[in-house]
């Protein structure tokens, strides 16, 4: 029977006594993307992937994996997962680990062939005979991985899958992932690191205090608020407090050889800025318009929520 959804969850909740890790949680992740699950530490977004892996028992609410529920052991072998706080046994192998998940996940007969493949994809098929004890952080986080690949499952879970690699590392991973896609792969993706999510992901929802606040596409989230940044001459004193009292202008650089500027808001002000720019003197190099950052994204709709504790930039 087709499918139309990897991940479906419908008002997923989880109660501890009176507190409330997740609030009513409805969501659909497609076959084929990369779905990025964003939120701040203590949102929800352990307990919830705990809970539709079937780790964590839900207070109310459904589970479906491929259109059947998360129960079955079906959909469950069709899930590769990696958990942020990954332990591996440090006296086996490499080999012998990807071997022991492969067993535990039942999704394919085990054989070397299968176990080298994946070893290879993360770049550890010449570590395969080498003890765990001897890995660092990074190469763990990739045993991890091949763990998660063995058999070949159509949807992977991954919960900040490189967090202690260094950035090669992690271009490489980011890669895989891109590769996985197009090979028709399910990634649902819960990481901190939105410099690589935000060129990485087809959609993103974000969490705040167990409740969803956004769900949409990372094009929209991207282009949903024009900035622009100018790039001028000397600023004088006049000109920076003149400057400063414009709605959505900000100075962001001022010195006596040059200085720069951010403008949010739509490109018909740009004329105004010109004109008060050349009303005291000050030359204009350059300007440039700059696509919103997931961070600034991130930031700005956590403050908007009433989300407390939320860093400053």
């Amino acid at each position: 029977m087709p499918f139309e959804y990897a991940i479906q969850t419908l008002a997923l909740t989880k109660r501890y006594g009176k507190t409330v890790a997740c609030d009513s949680v409805s969501l659909v992740v497609r076959p084929g993307e990369i779905f990025g699950f964003l939120g701040p530490n203590g949102a929800g977004k352990s307990t919830f992937v705990k809970m539709i892996l079937g780790l964590v028992h839900p207070t109310e609410g459904l589970v479906r994996l491929f259109g059947r529920p998360h129960t079955e052991l079906a959909p469950r072998r069709r899930v590769g997962y990696v958990p942020e706080l990954f332990r591996y046994q440090e006296w086996l192998t490499a080999e012998e680990v990807v071997r022991l998940h492969a067993r535990l996940a039942k999704r394919t007969e085990v054989d070397r062939t299968e176990i080298l493949r994946v070893l290879a994809i993360v770049g550890l098929e010449s570590r395969a005979r080498h003890r765990v004890r001897a890995f660092s952080k990074g190469m763990q986080q990739r045993l991890g991985l091949a763990a998660a690949l063995v058999g070949e499952p159509d949807l992977l879970v991954l919960d900040e899958p490189t967090s202690a690699m260094d950035p090669v590392g992690r271009r490489e991973v980011t890669d895989l992932l891109r590769r996985l896609r197009a090979e028709g792969k399910t990634v649902f993706l819960n990481s901190h690191l939105l410099s690589d999510l935000q060129g990485l992901c087809d959609r993103v929802a974000l969490i705040g205090k167990g409740r969803i606040h956004y769900v949409g596409d990372m094009a929209d989230i991207l282009g949903a608020k024009p900035r622009y940044r100018i790039v001028v001459g000397a600023m004088n004193a006049e000109a920076v407090a003149a400057l400063s009292e414009l709605e959505g202008l900000t100075v962001a650089d001022a010195s006596r050889q040059s200085g720069v500027l951010h403008l949010d808001g739509d490109r018909e002000r740009l004329p105004v800025i010109h004109r008060a720019l050349a009303k005291y003197g000050v030359d204009v190099y350059e300007v440039e318009s700059v696509l919103q950052s997931l961070e600034d994204w991130f930031i700005d709709t956590l403050r908007e929520s009433g989300e407390p504790d939320v860093d400053h930039r």
